[in-house]
């Protein structure tokens, strides 16, 4: 049974209206967390070259909303980061908000031996 997390990924990452087709609605509730979080970066790396002002701060809203403040330095450190790729895009600075996500991607990548 996919988790409330993996049904909400699913939704963000292929449309966000609910009508995501089956095959893709499978395939993204097989996934792990750690992929999810992987997916989450490149759509907001996609975002950033777009322009898509809106969707990059959803995401990085997702992103803050994710992290696990058990782990309070850490996830501490993230949430800054995150708020301060919102001031980026606010500043009309997104190249920088997109070297910070794709620093933290290929990061996390190595770490969850994704890639």
């Amino acid at each position: 049974m996919p988790t409330p997390a993996q049904q909400l990924a699913a939704r963000k990452l292929y449309g966000g209206d609910g009508n995501v087709p089956s095959y893709l609605d499978q395939e993204v509730l097989t996934w792990s967390p750690e992929k999810i979080t992987l997916k989450t970066y490149d759509l907001f790396i996609v975002s950033c070259k777009r322009n898509d002002v809106s969707r990059m701060n959803r995401v990085l809203i997702e992103l803050m909303g994710a992290l696990n403040f058990e782990y309070e330095e850490s996830s501490t450190r993230l949430y800054r980061l995150y708020e301060y790729c919102q001031r980026c895009i606010t500043q009309k600075k997104s190249d920088e908000a997109l070297k910070i996500i794709q620093e933290l991607r290929s990061t996390w990548a190595i770490a969850f031996n994704l890639e």
